[in-house]
């Protein structure tokens, strides 16, 4: 089949969004498809950053656009980023030859609804990878009104191309329910959760060494949250835990990553004169697994409001480096499913007394093995989860032909 994916970022970039479609879209090329991207000819983190409009890697014809790159220090530029993004994939769209199938992504939001207009003229199936929910997410967070003009139609974006897609791909049984609650038939979405790295994420001594060394934490417990730095996984009460332990020699707390918030737990611990708080960018693929096997104790954190709206997927990773992680984060969602079939440390958003406690408990243990009764390979691992992947397009792909 000839596929058509639309995201925001790809190869090389290193956000989560850009490694999944990197991951199918190469393993959809090895299955013997012609595999088309368009996705964004800046950085994703760093629109200063910018890639060449068109070439192929590993099979996949990559076909970059052009949109502002005002960053994200601001709603308005992110809309503004977000719309030039979405208008210049539209027009390359209708400029391509007509696919067999389109996947959808959500970054940025709703390019579904760009996706699901190609039909059929432009595509014959719609499979809508669902990463998260928009408007929901922009709703939950207060920056829409629930029955304000714009929230309703954008929502009604969001159900056209939910109603078009011949297959949907959720991320856990709760981004499923709230699809299902739209009106949307549940026979046509799957649940296949984000995959681990795990050709090349996994515990490497010799990276946590060097890493640690460099960064000067080397006799440092070291609790990290590394990844995207975003409103819906606040991290108020980590830092609050970071300023009682700032008199601790023995504790460090890194942040690792981008995204919006990102800048502001910097000038945060550079205001407060937190010297136990460093913050780093993301780090090259290449270093990943250095990075994160450098962490002693790792931080998931979830807004308590977000729960099936957007999906966390570091845990998958640091399961993967076979890591001790604390949980910050609502009593039930996709991360309390994967802990209960393992063990890690627990707490709630406002507690800071108790995430103390749980990093101190963690520092006594000092743990090293991964959270009990978890097999990565079997239930998290690309090799499991792709071909589900692979498997839905193509049935999707064969729904009109």
């Amino acid at each position: 089949m000839n596929i058509l994916l639309l995201n925001q970022a790809f190869y090389p970039d290193v956000v989560a969004t850009a490694q999944l479609a990197s991951d199918l879209t190469a393993a959809l090329v090895q299955a013997g498809h012609e595999v088309t991207i368009v996705c964004n000819s800046r950085g994703y983190d760093d629109p200063k950053l910018r890639f060449p409009n068109e070439e192929t890697w590993k099979g996949v014809k990559i076909v970059r656009v052009g949109a502002t790159g005002l960053g994200k220090s601001s709603r308005w530029r992110r809309a503004a980023d977000f719309g030039t993004f979405i208008a210049s994939c539209a027009l390359r769209v209708w400029s391509l030859p007509k696919f067999d199938v389109v996947i959808a992504m959500t970054s940025p939001p709703l390019i579904s609804f760009v996706a699901s207009l190609a039909l059929p003229r432009r595509a014959r199936s719609l499979v809508f990878w669902s990463m998260d929910l928009n408007p929901d997410e922009a709703i939950a967070a207060g920056w829409l009104q629930p029955n304000s003009l714009l929230a309703r139609l954008l929502s009604r974006m969001l159900l056209y191309s939910l109603h078009r897609a011949d297959r949907i791909i959720a991320l856990d049984r709760f981004m499923k329910q709230r699809i299902e609650a739209k009106g949307v038939d549940a026979n046509k979405i799957l649940v296949v959760p984000p995959w681990s790295l795990d050709d090349r994420v996994r515990f490497d001594p010799a990276g946590r060494e060097e890493f640690r060394t460099i960064h000067n934490l080397s006799s440092k417990f070291v609790v990290m949250h590394s990844g995207n730095h975003s409103p819906c996984h606040p991290l108020e009460t980590l830092l609050q835990a970071a300023e009682r332990l700032a008199e601790s020699e023995d504790v460090a707390f890194c942040f690792v990553g981008g995204g919006s918030e990102f800048g502001k737990v910097k000038e945060r611990a550079q205001n407060r004169g937190l010297r136990n708080v460093l913050c780093l960018p993301y780090q090259p693929i290449e270093k990943l697994s250095g990075s994160l096997s450098a962490a002693d104790l790792h931080v998931v954190v979830m807004g308590d409001q977000y729960v099936g709206i957007v999906h966390p997927c570091k845990i998958y990773n640091v399961l993967a480096v076979k890591k001790p992680f604390l949980y910050i984060g609502p009593n039930e969602s996709h991360v309390t499913d994967i802990i209960g079939q393992s063990s890690a440390y627990v707490s709630s958003h406002g507690d800071v007394e108790g995430v103390v406690a749980n990093i101190l408990r963690a520092m006594r243990n000092a743990v090293l093995d991964s959270p009990r009764g978890v097999e990565v390979e079997t239930l998290f691992s690309k090799n499991r989860l792709v071909p589900q992947m692979i498997s839905a397009i193509e049935q999707g792909g064969r729904a009109n032909m």
